[in-house]
């Protein structure tokens, strides 16, 4: 009941359909950008696995014990879904922590770690790192699952429910404090090949509440390693970073966030092509942007 309680208290309205600005879309045809737009610093994940790459903490934790970085290990074939482009998944997390010791969690034969790379933050405010994961069940789908230390383990903490059926896949957006607050939520796109639903988690009491939803995004391209077809920064300069994301067709750039009203659209761009590459966030208020690329080769420029 009491979850319940917080739920409801949590709930806010979903988008409406008019969007509030339009903004422009300049073509770049001079760029030093790199072809993925967004440069790829991470590591490669310790094991070889393809395209799996290493998750570093941002920031000193705030506890002497935390963790420091995080992959996927144990590769697996077992779930023949191909999402990212080939078959092979972790199937287990590992992570180092700042003491220089590593512990993991390994899946039973049901699950996989249907991803590139962990994502490292403190959902709680308690000075130590969690590990959010998109975790899928060989039958029931994906769904998104936090990880943390306990003692001298690391242990699932929470987790959304699973989609529903085999081969349905989401995909994280970011992690950032969209809706305000001490601590950051988890932005996500469920189905993003189909009709893709937006939602933002809160972690609350090693719980993972849905407090916001809309649909009509895509946040990934089938078959592609790249999952960072999002980016965060604060468009109007209150201080609070908005979510900048493709449309279902990734023809649109929508940009949203959280108001006195709940979550709103605040402003799109059309393009002439389908966005397939990493976004780039730059600046904040009016001097805010957004690069991107697309299918096609051609690199524009989103701003007011």
């Amino acid at each position: 009941m009491m979850l319940r309680t917080i739920l409801t208290a949590l709930v806010i309205s979903t988008v409406p359909v008019v969007a509030q600005e339009r903004w422009t879309a300049t073509e770049l045809t001079n760029t030093i950008l790199p072809a993925e737009i967004v440069r790829e610093t991470r590591a490669p994940a310790p094991g070889g696995i393809p395209h799996m790459l290493t998750a570093t903490a941002s920031g000193e934790p705030g506890r002497d014990v935390s963790i420091a970085r995080a992959w996927y290990a144990q590769p697996t074939s077992r779930y023949g879904h191909g999402v990212l482009g080939d078959r092979i998944e972790g199937g287990a997390l590992v992570a180092a922590l700042s003491n220089g010791r590593q512990v993991s969690y390994r899946l039973d034969e049901t699950l996989v770690f249907e991803d590139i790379a962990p994502r490292i933050a403190d959902l709680d405010g308690d000075g130590a790192y969690e590990v959010v994961t998109i975790l899928s069940h060989l039958r029931q789908g994906a769904a998104v699952a936090v990880f943390a230390i306990s003692g001298d383990v690391l242990v699932k903490r929470a987790q959304t429910p699973f989609i529903g059926r085999a081969n349905r896949w989401l995909n994280i957006a970011a992690i950032d404090h969209f809706s305000g607050g001490n601590t950051p939520d988890i932005a996500f796109v469920a189905t993003p090949h189909i009709g893709g639903k937006l939602g933002f988690l809160k972690y609350l009491r090693n719980a993972l509440l849905l407090f916001a939803t809309d649909a009509g995004y895509s946040n990934h391209v089938i078959g592609s390693p790249e999952l960072r077809l999002s980016a965060s920064a604060d468009i109007d300069g209150d201080g609070r970073p908005e979510l900048a994301l493709p449309s279902a067709d990734r023809s649109t750039l929508r940009i949203v966030g959280f108001t006195t009203n709940g979550l709103k659209e605040l402003a799109r761009a059309s393009l002439p092509g389908r966005i397939d590459k990493g976004i780039l966030a730059e600046g904040s208020g009016n001097d805010a942007s957004f690069t991107v690329g697309l299918e096609d080769g051609r690199i524009f420029k989103i701003s007011r």
